[in-house]
């Protein structure tokens, strides 16, 4: 991409960010603890959060982490306008101090840092995603908002990696779910994060324009019904590709029409008149791209015909028409049908463009549909996936949460009575540990000032779990996953591209090993302490279960 083109994308995106994304999007208990905290001169105290979901999406082996990008766009452009702050006031309680407000619109992340693995890498459950360090107000601040931008980019694109696993790589995807969507924030990050997860396209312009994703549409049965006879066709000629005055091409698609029942045996009185004159106006507005949906009726008796007529016309006028969609019904049975039909067409008829055509099958399709489509035989070439890929049917939330791990340099670790809630305390640096074929063997997470393991040199390590067993493993291959990409109020990595993302994310995800790729009932990756951070943890947990005698202090 041009440096002028990266630019203009840059800009795009950060005004989709500050739009969708403003400070105030956030909950009131963050403004609340906020003022408890400047209240009682605690605010500037230097202090660390991490955010990390506790189960992997779907009941897969693996995430992809996305909404990075956002994430340090938000940061860069974080202040309160004068508006939001006196919409602050007005619901904060009346006794709210009042120079707390003038501190609020004094606030920016110029204090904050930000370390992060990079978007599109594989991620695993109860690996910190993001490290958040600064004053305690501003990074408790940022919460609600970091949340939100991480937990549905994440688990869409997740989505989408699963969908693109069950489809294989020769099958392409199109997003198209944003009728379906919540709302259009939802619709949007759905576009770009699916696109990132493995989709090929989109078709949602919007999308397109500010993601650089490619996108593209056929029509809906609301125009193919919206005909009913032949007289609406305007204009009715078509001149040849190649130059040349226009022809009628109504005529020239009803002898296409009468030549292919001929061919294939069917009854002309089945065939709907509303439905060719559809595909001639459409193929006049658009014969570079003719794709239309063939089941508005019947694909056998009528759609499937009338689009073999007109595609047969465009041939002959030295065009090149795409394909079909298929909507509804058995769409294997259907496009094994479609198919033989157009290589009975290329045959009969000297084309052979039509071996290549296009079918698109669309219709509700869900993971476990696809995956039945690779079962079957079928011919078709692309998969349009709408409302069980962006809604995320199957889970709704990833369940990222941002917790507190250090204050004034001294690790702080939530403990529960629910095991699986419990935090890991302190500042932390995360290593993928890999075989001699590169592939990921295990995460291992330390405190940040542990040294780096090292590749060929074994070492010691506690499962994330119930195992509480001292293992060890000698790593071939060592790999930090976290890299510094905000400090001082700007951001201190290259904004990827959805398209460089996407690349990122593909490339991840080729490196696992198979079985953690499956998409039912894949073993558990090993995610685990190192032994320094595994006896903190015991520490902290010790010296809480030990009580404390404040009450009877003097």
């Amino acid at each position: 991409m041009a440096t002028c083109e990266r630019n203009e994308a840059r800009a795009a995106l950060e005004r989709s960010v500050l739009n969708r994304v403003p400070p105030l999007l956030t909950d009131l208990y963050q403004f609340t603890m906020a003022y408890a905290y400047w209240r009682a001169g605690r605010h500037n105290e230097p202090a660390v959060f991490e955010l990390f979901f506790r189960d992997n999406p779907f009941g897969g082996g693996f995430s992809l982490f996305a909404g990075l990008s956002d994430c340090l766009l938000f940061l860069q452009n974080f202040t309160f306008s004068d508006d939001d702050v006196e919409y602050l006031r007005s619901v904060l309680p009346a006794d709210t101090d009042a120079a707390f407000f003038t501190y609020l619109k004094e606030l920016d992340c110029s204090a904050v840092s930000v370390s992060a693995l990079p978007e599109g890498s594989v991620v695993f459950a109860r690996v910190p995603l993001l490290e958040v360090s600064g004053p305690l107000a501003v990074v408790q601040l940022l919460e609600t908002s970091l949340l939100c931008l991480v937990n549905y980019a994440s688990l869409v694109c997740s989505n989408a990696a699963r969908f693109r696993l069950a489809a294989g790589p020769r099958r392409r995807l199109m997003e198209m779910g944003l009728r379906r969507a919540q709302g259009p924030d939802g619709g949007l990050t759905a576009s770009r994060y699916t696109y990132i997860g493995g989709f090929d396209l989109t078709s949602n312009a919007l999308a397109g324009r500010l993601f650089g994703i490619p996108v593209a549409g056929t029509m809906a049965h609301s125009y193919v019904t919206s005909f009913s006879s032949l007289e609406e066709v305007w204009p009715q000629t078509l001149s040849p590709c190649g130059g040349g005055g226009p022809i009628d091409f109504i005529c020239l698609a009803k002898g296409w029409l009468g030549r292919v029942c001929q061919l294939l045996g069917s009854k002309t009185n089945l065939i709907r008149e509303g439905e060719l004159a559809a595909f001639l106006s459409y193929a006049i507005a658009y014969p570079q791209n003719f794709l239309p949906v063939i089941d508005s009726y019947s694909v056998s008796c009528s759609g499937l015909l009338c689009f073999c007529a007109v595609a047969l016309a465009l041939s002959e006028l030295q065009y090149r028409p795409l394909g079909v969609r298929l909507d509804s019904g058995d769409l294997c049975r259907q496009s094994l049908e479609v198919r033989r039909v157009f290589k009975e067409c290329s045959k009969e008829f000297s084309v052979p463009q039509f071996e290549s055509l296009i079918i698109v099958g669309t219709n509700s399709i869900s993971e476990q549909s696809l995956s039945e489509l690779n079962k079957k035989d079928n011919e078709i070439d692309v998969v349009g996936v709408g409302t069980h890929l962006v809604t995320c049917t199957r889970q709704p939330s990833l369940g990222c949460v941002y917790k507190l791990i250090e204050v004034r340099g001294r690790p702080r670790m939530k403990m529960s009575e629910d095991p699986e809630k419990s935090t890991l305390p302190g500042r932390k640096s995360v290593y993928r540990l890999l075989d001699t074929d590169a592939h990921p063997q295990m995460d291992l997470v330390c405190l940040s000032e542990e040294p780096a393991p090292k590749a060929g040199v074994s070492l010691n390590y506690y499962p994330l779990g119930l195992d509480k067993t001292v293992q060890s493993i000698t790593p071939a291959q060592v790999t930090s996953l976290r890299l510094d990409v905000f400090s001082c109020g700007q951001i201190t990595c290259p904004l990827n591209s959805a398209s460089e993302s996407r690349e990122r994310a593909q490339i991840s995800l080729q490196t696992l090993q198979p079985q953690h790729k499956r998409l039912q009932e894949p073993p558990d990756y090993t995610v685990a302490l190192s032994e320094r951070l595994h006896s903190l943890v015991s520490d902290i947990t010790k010296g809480n279960s030990k009580g404390s005698n404040f009450l009877l202090s003097n």
